[in-house]
């Protein structure tokens, strides 16, 4: 096991490595920028360094700085949370170049995965379901035409090398077409420095179900169940569940195993989740994320894995420490995530937070780097808690957190609270008759 890991990220993510590596016994080196200097991951880890100014780009993505505080650390591994530059595939390599590990996918898996048509190449080599359309990026407007009168209408465009809804356009019909394909062009190469596109059809009214897995490097690899991930706005997530509320026991095991053999078949090293859209009984692979994701926890409360643990056995070389049918599945949990904003416009809240009283109760857990007194930079993602509960079923696990939104107590900044318990009041969420897009029809209704 390693002696030092120093954590390149920010916030509750970093906060999660620190726990798992104390509890190991491995000390801690925190990165911060100027802006984070009085955060709660600088003052528990075991040494800090301050690696640029408030702006990310000058602090947590300046990787000859993080390499530097590496190195007068002494640390042995660096593990990139989530975010920033956990899928960086330059980043990996680097830290694997200056004789240290990254504990995370190999850099070539970072970058194939990373690439969304090598990734449906790789998806399609293992069996997988893809969405109907093209795997290769179309070259021009009439190229992407053709590919949409193949794939049949409506079609969205998307980013080969990046996602979260940048990159992305629908288009119901050809007339719109041409013009969605120079908007979506422009927007990947703005967001990811490439302007590559491929024409896909679009799913109607699909779920979206993603798997954890996790691989040992070499062959083998385990799934911890799936998350439903369906309450989204803008293809941001706000409410994900595990067990999904739809799936029956055989379509559990199915797709378990498809996130399992992709897995497998690529010889993927750490933690990774494999991502589907789910319609019409079908499931459709998008995407396979190369990290640890926001919403861990729920799968850690049914599956009882510790997921970040995991994440340093493997990448120290003994490997994940289960077998598939080891893992006992155990209940409902629900994860709300808590972001700095407006609960109407959505607008971030920055500032200061005058007053901090998190839930508490059976089967409640807070993962969150804020606390009474802390600022919340204007510098970074708006999220500043992930509230997760776990109970015998979903009816049970639904009320246990209503109960425990309705006890947060968080002053000085504005939350999207409020907005949460409307979710888990509504009858569509409690029936669970919800797609994608179903938030932004419900929020507009």
């Amino acid at each position: 096991m390693f002696n030092k890991v120093l954590i390149a990220n920010r916030g509750d993510v970093a906060l999660r490595v620190i726990r798992a590596c104390r509890e190991l016994g491995i000390r801690t080196v925190a990165i911060h920028s100027t802006a984070d200097t009085e955060a709660m991951h600088v003052r528990l880890a075991d040494e800090s360094v301050c690696v640029g100014p408030p702006a990310a780009k000058d602090s947590y993505l300046n990787i000859p700085a993080i390499i530097s505080a590496a190195d007068v650390t002494q640390a042995d591994a660096i593990h990139p949370g989530l975010g920033f530059l956990a899928e960086n595939a330059r980043f990996a390599q680097i830290v694997e170049d200056h004789g240290r590990i990254f504990i995370g996918p190999t850099p070539h898996q970072i970058a194939m995965l990373g690439d969304k048509i090598e990734a449906k190449k790789a998806a399609l080599a293992a069996n997988l379901p893809i969405v109907p359309g093209g795997i290769e990026p179309v070259s021009g407007p009439e190229a992407a035409i053709a590919a949409a009168n193949e794939a049949g209408y409506p079609v969205l465009i998307k980013a080969a090398a990046g996602g979260g809804g940048r990159g992305m356009q629908r288009v119901d019909n050809p007339e719109n077409l041409r013009r969605a394909y120079e908007i979506a062009t422009s927007e990947a190469e703005a967001a990811f420095g490439d302007g590559s596109v491929y024409v896909e059809k679009a799913i109607e009214q699909p779920r979206h179900i993603e798997v954890q897995v996790l691989g040992d490097g070499n062959g083998g690899a385990v799934h911890l169940g799936e998350r439903d991930c369906t309450v989204q706005r803008r293809f941001q997530k706000l409410i994900e569940e595990a067990p999904s509320p739809v799936l029956t026991p055989e379509q559990r095991a199915y797709v378990g195993k498809l996130g399992a053999d992709l897995a497998a078949s690529i010889d993927y090293r750490g933690a990774g989740t494999v991502e589907f859209l789910y319609a019409g009984g079908q499931f459709y692979f998008i995407e396979m994320n190369a990290r640890l994701q926001v919403e861990h926890p729920v799968t850690e409360l049914v599956s009882g894995v510790d997921i970040v643990e995991a994440q340093l056995r493997i990448a120290s070389g003994g490997g994940i420490g289960f077998r598939q049918d080891e893992i006992r599945f155990n209940g409902h949990a629900i994860e709300a995530r808590i972001n700095a904003e407006d609960p109407e416009n959505f607008t971030p809240s920055p500032g200061r937070i005058t007053l901090y009283h998190p839930p508490g109760g059976p089967g409640v857990r807070v993962d969150s780097h804020v606390f009474q007194g802390a600022m919340v930079p204007p510098y970074y993602d708006s999220l500043i808690a992930k509230l997760i509960v776990h109970a015998d079923n979903r009816p049970a696990a639904i009320s246990r957190l209503d109960r425990a939104l309705g006890e947060y107590a968080i002053d000085g900044v504005r939350t999207n609270l409020p907005l949460q318990r409307r979710i888990l009041a509504s009858d569509d969420f409690i029936q669970s008759e919800i797609d994608v897009v179903w938030l932004e029809r419900w929020l507009a209704s």
